[in-house]
């Protein structure tokens, strides 16, 4: 499985501090924002990523984060969105890099508690067949993607729905098997010019091979002013999960990313680290 992060866009709810910078590379507490969702993926134990980037930062990715090796990586890859064009078509970029294997994506704002690697290794022991999203309960569903349920079954997703069908969120987190790129060769733009995730996703819906995960502790995205203090609070508050934390490049620490990782595990299973 590889890994790829979606962090396009001109960030616009962000000026003006985007207007000097990628929004992915504004700060969320102690540590720039790209780092929460590489972080995710390499605790997951994917080791090959590719960042999708745009606008007109998009070296500074290059400088911040080279070839990922304050991650434990010996690579990193990078592709450059053109414009907005939406998250399917961001993640379209990455089809020759993906070459035929399963992808786990990730936007570059979304932040979660704990690790995903649950909901990875769940994926992979399934055959990495179809597709598995997270959702979470919130209190505003009307603001996101939101899936209708038949019993257990998700039969549609509906965006940004007026009357939502449930209480629960799409979260920026989606497992694919590689037939995604097929299925976003055939997508349309929408409305908004752009080609949807959501629709996407409910090509998987049609085909029954949709399944989901709920995201335990919190979850927010850091694409507004508001969202970004929530998540820098929220980190700074609970303290950042361990698992989300990366040595400075050049930091010669003890055991590096792996004693992080068992670190990690330990603190999320009570014991004493």
């Amino acid at each position: 499985m590889k890994g790829i992060i979606l962090a396009g866009g001109l960030g616009s709810r962000l000026r003006p501090m985007t207007r000097v910078t990628n929004k992915h590379l504004l700060p969320v507490y102690d540590r720039p924002m790209i780092y929460y969702p590489i972080q995710q993926l390499v605790h997951a134990g994917i080791r090959r990523i590719m960042v999708v980037t745009g606008g007109d930062s998009a070296g500074d990715f290059l400088r911040l984060l080279g070839n990922g090796r304050q991650f434990g990586l010996s690579h990193l890859d990078y592709t450059y969105q053109e414009g907005e064009g939406g998250i399917a078509e961001a993640l379209g970029l990455a089809e020759h890099f993906a070459d035929g294997d399963a992808v786990a994506v990730i936007l570059g704002d979304n932040l979660y508690q704990y690790p995903i690697a649950p909901s990875v290794q769940r994926f992979q022991e399934e055959g990495d067949r179809g597709a598995r999203i997270l959702l979470k309960e919130v209190d505003e569903p009307e603001r996101f993607g939101v899936p209708e349920f038949d019993g257990e079954r998700i039969v549609r997703i509906h965006e940004k729905p007026a009357d939502p069908a449930s209480r629960y969120a799409v979260t920026g987190c989606y497992l694919y098997d590689p037939r995604v790129f097929e299925i976003i060769r055939t997508l349309e733009p929408s409305e908004r010019g752009e080609l949807e995730i959501t629709d996407v996703n409910n090509r998987y819906i049609q085909w029954e091979e949709m399944e989901w995960d709920v995201v335990e502790g919190w979850w927010t995205d850091a694409g507004t002013i508001p969202s970004l203090y929530r998540a820098s609070r929220l980190v700074a508050e609970g303290g950042a999960n361990s698992v989300l934390q990366a040595p400075d490049p050049g930091e010669e620490g003890e055991g590096g990313v792996e004693a992080e990782v068992a670190a990690a595990d330990g603190a999320a299973s009570g014991d004493p680290v």
